[in-house]
């Protein structure tokens, strides 16, 4: 299958098209230079009553989408840099925008006093605050409108729409009490579990059983010998601390005694989960936040994951990698991806889940491929060392309610595929789904995904279900990928290009999506990140952010009406081309000027210190 998909790809095409390159119908062709001229003069004919002084560049200084990788290079330094992703790109942090701001005492309304006081490094006066406030955005609060009360006052960038002239924050009491209080965001860090993480007051009695029979079949080793001082997690309580411990735990289960009490649970009586002929969105870094994963749950996804998470962060209260953990009212079918590569610190943060989040199932990365990840050992790193993955599996597997499942390559090396010998090993272990990407760890994106590898590797696995990744960017990528003998199909690179993959797969048809429905797409995206990030300045940027992030993926896209050749295929190179209408040539644009200007669209101007550039190259390319 794979030596017939990647002949197809690269035969050269009818129309003369460069090798590489996506078939175009002819009169939709551009060159480079027409195209910046047409999609600079569109805009300003569109901005030409708002558009701000100095907004225009020339086109030689305008920011571009990193290129592909380079078929002959001068020297090895110069291969090394067009790898993986612009590590030294700016990196502002969104409240660096916000100058001034307002103490949350006051946003919120509290009848108390400030608790810091005097000592407070925020603004108490809202008539000063106000004054050197940025203008609002827009007439109307999406939070407000949808919740009934913003919870960001007078700091909300839509606050004229909510907020009267001793600005005070109003409420909607109609649109409240509709919401009936619900919590649509579950899996939200308590800031006393925070308090004794920190304090290392966290009892891990499963693990700890774990570990020490795993200590007695290894003859007595001592387990520190193979955990480095960073990855040490919550030391063990003092006795005094145990005996509290012990009392709390009486003073909560006081009650009838239940045999969940008294006897463990088989693994035959773990909750189970039907993962067969399921979409699943793979777990993506950085993208795969929050709100694009209600987007994709819209267009029917059936299986979510968060975005991979690293043990040792949240056994320390990490705020922003606990973030990772949240799960939306929508995503019935929701997990979480955890990274590590000890025994001990991965049984430990999975018992810590098991008893605080609500999640289906628990993922393992073996598969991350980044350099930072691997020479620890964990992701690729982890299907080299058998030992400790195995014994990483069992500890979870030990402490967990939910089922553990596995992502993994191909192998670690290219051409030397490894996958089929440890899935028989994972069965063993009580691996409850496996996900094969059709790659290796040195492969990366830049050759096409080994589906054939992964119809052996799913005959392998037979009963455990075995989903396949790579390449699908259309029904038909899909329906080829389903005819091998794997259960069901992840979905990465594939849904950030094109979020509605999902319902093209299911509906097998070739959606020729308008430029204003994928406007409205990255409007709800917006009304989305408003809601988990907030609308006041600082979360409007961070939205902004993750919003140009994933432009940096959908400018890939090529709509089907302009295809000479249907479908797209992932690793083709869409050539210069004019939309047919000025959006959709503004949203075929890899300029990073053109990705802020539709996010202005959305979102407003930007601040005046505002720089991005994507963190992922363009290097999937031929």
């Amino acid at each position: 299958m794979e030596t017939r998909v990647e002949k197809a790809a690269e035969s050269p095409e009818e129309n003369g098209a460069e090798k590489g390159a996506a078939a175009i119908k002819s009169q939709y062709l551009t060159s480079k230079e027409k195209f910046n001229e047409i999609v600079s003069s569109g805009w300003k004919e569109r901005n030409k009553e708002t558009e701000e002084e100095g907004r225009d560049a020339p086109e030689e200084e305008k920011s571009e989408e990193p290129a592909g990788k380079r078929i002959k290079l001068e020297d090895a330094s110069e291969k090394k840099k067009m790898r993986g992703q612009n590590k030294s790109r700016p990196h502002m942090k969104p409240h660096t925008y916000d100058g001034k701001r307002l103490c949350p005492s006051i946003i919120k309304e509290k009848q108390s006093k400030c608790f810091y006081g005097d000592k407070c490094k925020f603004f108490h006066n809202v008539a000063e605050y106000m004054a050197s406030k940025p203008p609002d955005l827009g007439d109307q609060c999406y939070l407000f409108d949808t919740l009934g009360k913003c919870p960001y006052g007078v700091s909300c960038r839509f606050a004229k729409a909510h907020t009267d002239a001793d600005f005070k924050n109003l409420v909607n009491e109609e649109v409240l009490r509709a919401n009936g209080g619900r919590t649509t965001v579950k899996n939200t860090l308590d800031k006393e579990l925070q308090w004794r993480l920190r304090k290392r007051q966290v009892p891990f009695k499963a693990s700890e059983a774990y570990l020490k029979s795993m200590e007695r079949e290894n003859g007595g080793e001592k387990r520190g010998k193979s955990t480095s001082t960073e990855d040490k997690p919550a030391e063990t309580p003092t006795e005094a601390q145990q005996t509290d411990l012990h009392v709390e735990a009486a003073v909560k289960t006081v009650g009838a005694l239940t045999d969940a009490d008294l006897v463990k649970l088989r693994p035959c009586e773990k909750k189970q989960v039907d993962f067969r002929d399921k979409l699943y969105l793979a777990p993506l870094t950085t993208c795969g936040n929050l709100p694009f994963r209600r987007i994709c749950k819209r267009f029917g996804a059936d299986i979510t994951c968060g975005e991979m998470a690293m043990c040792t962060n949240l056994l320390q209260g990490q705020a922003s990698e606990w973030a990772l953990l949240k799960r939306h009212e929508s995503e019935d079918l929701f997990g979480v991806q955890l990274e590590g590569c000890f025994p001990d610190t991965m049984t430990r943060c999975a018992e810590l889940l098991n008893d605080n989040i609500e999640v289906d199932f628990v993922d393992i990365n073996s598969g991350c491929p980044i350099d930072l990840v691997f020479k620890k050992g964990a992701g690729c790193g982890l299907m080299m060392r058998t030992n400790k993955f195995e014994k990483i599996v069992r500890g979870m597997n030990s402490v967990l309610d939910v089922p553990v499942t596995v992502k993994i390559r191909t192998g670690v090396q290219d051409k030397t595929n490894i996958a089929h010998k440890l899935i028989p090993e994972m069965k063993k272990w009580g691996v409850s789904l496996i996900t094969l990407h059709g790659r290796s760890r040195e492969q990366r994106y830049t050759k096409l995904a080994d589906w054939e590898y992964i119809d052996v590797c799913s005959k392998i696995a037979s009963p455990i279900p075995l989903f396949g990744n790579g390449d699908i960017l259309s029904w038909e990528d899909a329906m080829r990928a389903r005819e091998t003998g794997v259960s069901g199909l992840m979905v990465a690179r594939g849904a950030l290009i094109k979020p509605w993959i999902f319902t093209e797969i299911k509906e097998q048809r070739h959606w020729d999506i308008s430029s204003s429905e994928r406007l409205d797409i990255l409007r709800d995206f917006t009304h989305f990140g408003m809601e988990h990030w907030g609308s006041d300045t600082q979360g409007i940027e961070k939205t902004r952010t993750f919003l140009l992030e994933w432009l940096s993926f959908t400018c890939r896209y090529i709509p089907v009406g302009l295809l000479e050749r249907v479908p797209q295929k992932i690793n083709e190179r869409p050539p210069f081309y004019m939309g047919r209408d000025h959006m959709e040539s503004l949203m075929a644009s890899q300029h990073v000027d053109d990705w802020v200007k539709i996010s202005e669209m959305l979102l407003g101007p930007v601040p005046k210190n505002f720089s991005f550039l994507p963190k992922h190259k363009a290097n999937a390319y031929k």
